[in-house]
């Protein structure tokens, strides 16, 4: 039985972080059986000091890329299998893009945003006790914005930041058009990807300028829908 280690359900997800989400659907699209643990305290035995990570028998994999990886190899799992070599080039590289550009917009949305903070606050430190929830808010807030500035997200005004993540939109938008699935009439590893960081913007209860930008694309908003209904419904 493979276990997910990842943070809680918030926002309507199963998990407010995409990495956790993107390992949490792969599992489901490939029916592969499994266990969720979900609790921040998951961070103090994470082996990269960050999640998710998944104990499968005797083996720990953390890091999400690492972690679909090791699932893709597995005998009885073909997500890829339909995938030629340029589209699992194609695939990686936009997944890559997703992990080192969207995220940032994301944390940025979530983190950065004063209309967004008190939502964000309540659903990592709401059920902390008083005064533990406001200063533990307030430190981890402080870091976040530093290491997303550190980035170079964070040095950008909010409307660069809006300009970046409609680029990425847009560009979703335009390679899934009419189709199910991003690469074949099948899901792949990449619709693991993209649904999650999707459905960040898409499905959940945050409502911001950068969600309702996300929800104007019928086609990706449609897309999250229709996978959210058969794998979580």
């Amino acid at each position: 039985m493979i276990t997910l280690y990842g943070f809680n359900e918030a926002f309507g997800l199963v998990d407010a972080s995409p990495f956790v989400l993107k390992v949490d659907v792969y599992l489901r699209m490939a029916g592969l059986e499994f266990e969720r643990k979900s609790a921040i305290s998951n961070l103090q035995n994470a082996p990269k000091g960050k999640l998710p990570y998944i104990v499968d028998g005797d083996k720990t994999i953390a890091d999400s890329a690492f972690i679909l990886d090791y699932l893709n190899a597995k005998a009885d799992v073909t997500m890829s299998s339909a995938l030629s070599p340029e589209q699992r080039a194609q695939a990686y590289l936009i997944a890559k893009s997703l992990d080192e550009n969207l995220y940032w917009c994301l944390l940025y949305s979530r983190w950065v945003c004063e209309d967004t903070w008190p939502q964000t606050k309540a659903a990592f430190f709401g059920s902390l006790p008083f005064p533990l929830n406001h200063g533990a808010a307030w430190w981890v807030r402080k870091n976040v914005r530093s290491t997303i500035y550190k980035q170079g997200m964070g040095r950008h005004s909010k409307d660069e930041v809006k300009q970046i993540f409609v680029y990425t939109m847009d560009s979703l938008s335009i390679l899934l058009g009419t189709k199910p699935y991003f690469m074949t009439d099948k899901p792949s590893f990449l619709d693991a990807c993209v649904f999650a960081f999707l459905a960040e913007f898409v499905l959940v209860t945050i409502d911001n300028e950068f969600n309702t930008i996300a929800k104007r694309y019928e086609n990706l908003t449609s897309y999250c829908q229709q996978i959210h209904a058969r794998y979580y419904v």
